[in-house]
């Protein structure tokens, strides 16, 4: 029964969420359940946290389709689960100090976004926004694919070195290069960092 729902496709289990039938569920843990777990423990680094994020994602799919109906399914779960797997991070290191990437990761971004949180920068947050897609459009395909890796899914640098067929060190050089290309980009767009 899990391969059948692992070949649907996105189409139809949006259908089944749009006919409120509750397979939609099942369907989606089984095609898209251990992409979004990825995600959610990259974030939190621990599974039992995970695992209720993604439970919440597929509660929070389930609310949202209808009236939505995702392009992009994958893209959909993937944006749920990192939301909801943030939250629960903030949450957590409100209290103590989580062990998953995010700390790492933010850390080796805070300088190129600001830390404000006022209803005056939210123009300028989405003005950083576009500059940040036009930098990453401009990328060859696979140096955008190692900036999305670390800073969307927070992927370790020995995850995305294994993956990308390269050393650990040269992953954190090229991150590291294009964070200074960026910061140069948003620096000519006239962006504060």
């Amino acid at each position: 029964m899990g391969a059948r729902w692992r070949e649907m496709e996105d189409a139809a289990i949006v259908q089944l969420y749009w006919d409120r039938d509750e397979r939609a569920i099942l369907a989606t843990s089984q095609k898209y359940g251990d992409h979004c777990m990825s995600i959610a423990k990259n974030i939190l680094g621990d599974r039992e946290d995970a695992e209720e994020c993604v439970n919440d994602t597929y509660l929070h799919a389930w609310n949202a389709i209808p009236p939505h109906r995702p392009r992009i399914l994958s893209a959909f779960l993937g944006k749920l689960t990192r939301n909801l797997s943030f939250n629960l991070y903030k949450r957590n290191t409100a209290l103590k100090r989580g062990g998953g990437n995010a700390a790492a990761v933010l850390e080796e971004i805070a300088g190129l976004v600001s830390g404000t949180d006022s209803v005056e920068q939210e123009i300028d947050r989405r003005e950083l926004v576009r500059a940040i897609d036009a930098f990453l459009a401009g990328l060859p395909a696979a140096k955008r694919r190692l900036f999305v890796c670390r800073y969307w899914y927070l992927d370790s640098i020995s995850s995305i070195a294994s993956r990308s067929g390269m050393t650990e060190g040269h992953v954190s050089v090229t991150l590291w290069r294009l964070r200074g290309k960026l910061r140069e980009h948003l620096l000519e767009r006239g962006f504060e960092l």
